[in-house]
């Protein structure tokens, strides 16, 4: 007798670099930017810079901006909602 077994949906995770978005809830490009990991089922946190002031100091000291969003993947800060620069970090 042969049994058949249901085959689970493995949701893909992020076993890449670590991935940050230093955003503000306003900020339409931060959504985009988000929207774009969230589909190509990436982790990530969300930092609101809004409301956490020593995020935002961080954020500036590493990026050298002060506007949103900025997205730290691994090692690399890429300024602004740039699809092909986080293709290319996260290598997809």
């Amino acid at each position: 007798m042969i049994k058949k077994v249901a085959k689970k949906t493995v949701k893909k995770t992020s076993s890449g670099p670590k991935v940050t978005v230093y955003s503000t809830p306003t900020c339409p490009f931060c959504h985009k930017a988000k929207d774009f990991l969230k589909e190509n089922k990436i982790a990530f946190k969300d930092i609101d810079v809004s409301k956490d002031h020593d995020a935002a100091q961080d954020m500036i000291e590493k990026s050298g901006q002060m506007g949103v969003p900025v997205i730290e993947i691994g090692d690399e800060i890429i300024v602004g909602f740039d699809k092909a620069k986080m293709k290319k970090a996260l290598k997809l």
